[in-house]
């Protein structure tokens, strides 16, 4: 079930934010029997969607036999309560899918951690209705309660209880993964940041630079937990790639909540790597999310480089089409491979890949690279020869341009990488 709002400016079209949400009903193992659309001025306050339109899916419940309405905004939980009691069905909401596929596919402790406390935090405004079999109404006097509204209360403070629990217990993850974090800066391994729209092939980009195992699979959400693997880089010197959740429309604010212990790993990486699957309908679409999700987490002024991901099958599916003689308006070959050309041209600092084919990964390197030392500040320093090994990092982190042993220790001039920098400081030379 879908709503336009007729007066607000969406970035989606309903029905593409709707085929979405068939695919994640898919995912979480669901059988879509239909769907439907509604326009309205605004939401109705009871039942979202407007009298007639619920009568209408009423009626259907004749024809599909469906056991489950799934709306692709989130309800309100006086909205949902509405609804059941109305169709007598399930009724879910794309927050509340998007948790369960998180939920089905948490694999690390963290992982398990950051989805319950998601929700956990979508359930309790919502407890109210869990309860509406035992409530009774208060009589002869203040305090009397019914046996519902105590279960109630009850249950509120013991997920109150879990939430505290939970959100200490990823405290401790997040002040882990900073001390990771700052062990990395002191080795001053640049970290590059893997993001991109769900199912844009990030996971599958991350096993070819690395030659490594990262699960794989055509699913939205396949990839919960942050993976991080060490690549070699062109020139000889390591950088770390780390693969990140992937973003989606109408990600749920309890998830960027409860993520921001693996979201941090975005914040805090050198360079950003933005996957774009150019195959999907909606790629547009679904970059400007990523933007949009970035900008949310203050990570959208970083230096970022976009792999256009996919285009031999872009380029594969447009020719088979026009071979076996689909009318696409275009009319040559020729025609839809400029086309092909003119959509990458809106993506910036970009670079033509196929991950599963390993194409196009050497340039894409290089650029990275190029980014990195984009990045490296000026040096001369008087390195003590008992400097903890710091010209060793500042040769295979920087670069050397000349160097001069005396007794004091070795002269340097370079370049090297900021957090590098600042610990090399007070060895500088005026």
């Amino acid at each position: 079930m879908g709503v336009e709002l007729k007066n607000k400016r969406q970035l989606w079209q309903v029905d593409d934010s709707l085929e979405e949400l068939a695919q994640l009903a898919h995912t979480a193992g669901i059988e879509v029997v239909g769907s439907t659309v509604q326009r309205l001025e605004a939401p109705n306050p009871a039942t979202y969607i407007g009298a007639g339109k619920v009568e209408e899916v009423k009626a259907w419940k004749r024809e599909l036999a469906y056991d489950v309405l799934i709306f692709d905004d989130e309800l309100r939980p006086r909205q949902q309560r509405n609804l059941e009691e109305e169709l007598d069905v399930k009724v879910v909401d794309r927050t509340a899918l998007i948790l369960d596929i998180f939920a089905r596919h948490a694999r690390t402790k963290e992982g398990r951690l950051q989805v319950e406390l998601a929700q956990y935090e979508y359930r309790l405004p919502r407890l109210t209705r869990m309860w509406t079999h035992l409530s009774r109404q208060a009589v002869g006097g203040v305090g009397l309660r019914g046996p519902g509204e105590t279960q109630l209360e009850s249950d509120r403070r013991e997920i109150g209880r879990r939430i505290a629990a939970l959100k200490r217990q990823l405290e401790d993850v997040r002040m882990h993964r900073q001390q990771y974090r700052d062990r990395r800066k002191r080795a001053a391994i640049p970290v590059v940041a893997i993001v991109g729209y769900t199912n844009a092939g990030k996971s599958t980009l991350l096993n070819a630079l690395a030659d490594s195992d990262v699960l794989v699979e055509d699913k939205l959400f396949a990839t919960l937990d942050p993976t991080t693997r060490r690549v070699e880089m062109p020139d000889g010197k390591a950088a770390l790639f780390t693969d990140t959740v992937g973003f989606i429309n109408k990600l749920p604010t309890q998830l960027v909540a409860s993520f921001r212990a693996t979201l941090e790993e975005i914040n805090e990486a050198d360079v950003l790597l933005h996957v774009v699957d150019m195959t999907h309908p909606n790629v547009q679409e679904q970059s400007a999310t990523v933007e949009e999700v970035l900008r949310e987490l203050g990570a959208h002024d970083k230096p970022l480089i976009t792999a256009l991901n996919k285009m031999d099958l872009l380029v594969e599916e447009r020719a088979e089409a026009v071979e076996e003689g689909q009318e696409l308006g275009t009319g040559t070959v020729s025609a839809l491979l400029e086309r092909a050309r003119e959509m990458t041209l809106a993506y910036p600092n970009r670079v033509a890949i196929s991950a599963a084919r390993r194409m196009g990964l050497g340039r894409l390197l290089e650029r990275v690279q190029t980014l990195l030392k984009e990045d490296l500040v000026p040096v001369v320093v008087l390195l003590p020869y008992s400097s903890d090994g710091l010209l060793g990092i500042l040769h295979e982190r920087g670069e050397v341009e000349h160097e001069e042993y005396g007794e004091a220790g070795v002269r340097v001039e370079g370049r090297a990488p900021p957090d590098l920098a600042d610990r090399l400081a007070r060895y500088g030379v005026r």
